[in-house]
């Protein structure tokens, strides 16, 4: 509310019917607020409503009559809207991994004549969302670690839509066999979920893994900073330890700081020779002088190192697996190095464009637009 003050902006209240009591919140919701916060509030709008809204006319005209504001509009509920989720709520309860291919978070298209895998029968040829070819000869394991503070778990959807990819969730030592690669994802608290790798003894099932030369291990901004030799946290920003060991996988260190690295980036993975793009969002810096450089923003900074032989990497790049070609091509390298063919062409293309498109549509007609380009001035 203190932005749309800021702003001068009037203020829409949307309340979402699938969970029950949306107009009872609406009333209450103005009760509580204060009278500069009350009138800002120009009207409400219903989302996720599943029947015909002319059930809705008593319930809308009750609200008018004790709040003094009007209902601009009730937006049905849209089954499969192709978005990532909001929160991790749906990654913690375990229904982020059931929903296999079945295009819950992008637009899925097959490129050209589709996936061709000499291993999957007459090949991949799917040109519906999510049906992809899942031969259980042609697949891939990624794991991806659930650590108590994730972040930016939506970094994985577009692993999930490739044909010969399975995703796995993994929660603890148990759950982590022998995947082709393991991801460890960002992170709010880097020191807590490394500790918690300790504590679950995670750390030496990744080890071994790393040890043994079959798994890729990737971190992602925060799993970057726990494959390093150390974390310094010199101003305690999440923890009274001021040097916490990392797994020493890649030599480098990092250093947290207060101030927060926030921007959209454009860099080049460097031994694909591929674009990728995305965002940086972290605390701190790792001097990675003596780790392989690996992925080079466009202004020059390596904001990406890896090992050697190229079986550890991370990057503070967020959303590095959204570029097609590059995350066919990290596939093929887990394909080849088990002994599979390489597809060597995009199976699927990540693109949230469509979706969005299909979102806009429904609201569109759901609102009163009318009453909503007058409240912009429009």
């Amino acid at each position: 509310m203190n932005m749309a003050r800021y702003a001068g902006a009037p203020v829409l209240l949307v309340g979402d019917i699938d969970r029950g009591g949306v107009f009872a919140s609406f009333v209450g919701t103005m009760e509580v607020l204060a009278e500069w916060e009350r009138a800002l509030i120009a009207g409400f709008v219903v989302n996720r409503f599943r029947g015909q809204e002319a059930l809705l006319a008593d319930a809308l005209e009750y609200t008018l009559r004790h709040t003094g504001r009007p209902v601009l509009g009730v937006v049905p509920y849209i089954h499969e809207l192709g978005l990532p989720e909001e929160d991790s709520v749906a990654f913690k309860d375990g229904d982020w991994g059931k929903r296999g291919k079945r295009g819950q978070t992008a637009h899925f298209q097959t490129a050209g004549n589709g996936c061709q895998s000499p291993l999957a029968g007459n090949g991949c040829q799917s040109p519906l969302a999510g049906k992809g070819c899942q031969s259980p000869l042609a697949q891939v394991e990624v794991a991806v670690l659930d650590l108590p503070h994730i972040s930016n778990f939506t970094d994985f959807d577009a692993l999930r839509l490739e044909p010969d990819v399975r995703v796995s969730i993994v929660r603890s030592c148990e759950e982590l066999d022998t995947p082709d690669a393991v991801i460890l994802p960002g992170s709010k608290n880097v020191i807590g979920d490394l500790e918690h790798l300790r504590r679950t003894g995670l750390e030496r099932k990744i080890l071994a893994l790393a040890a043994a030369g079959k798994t890729e291990i990737v971190g992602i901004c925060g799993g970057l900073q726990m494959l390093g030799e150390k974390i310094e946290d010199p101003h305690q920003l999440e923890s009274a330890c001021r040097t916490l060991p990392g797994l020493s996988l890649l030599p480098l260190a990092t250093t947290l700081a207060p101030e927060k690295t926030l921007r959209r980036a454009s860099a080049t993975h460097l031994p694909s020779g591929l674009p990728v793009a995305g965002y940086e969002i972290h605390h701190g810096r790792s001097e990675t002088g003596r780790a392989e450089p690996l992925v080079r923003r466009d202004d020059g900074e390596i904001i990406g190192a890896g090992s050697t032989e190229g079986r550890v990497w991370g990057t503070y790049l967020h959303g590095i697996f959204d570029a097609n070609e590059f995350r066919r091509w990290f596939v093929d390298q887990l394909r080849v190095r088990r002994q599979l063919p390489a597809l060597g062409k995009v199976c699927a293309r990540y693109d949230l464009e469509p979706a969005f498109d299909r979102l806009a549509d429904v609201v569109r007609r759901s609102l009163r637009m009318d009453e909503v380009y007058r409240l912009l001035g429009l």
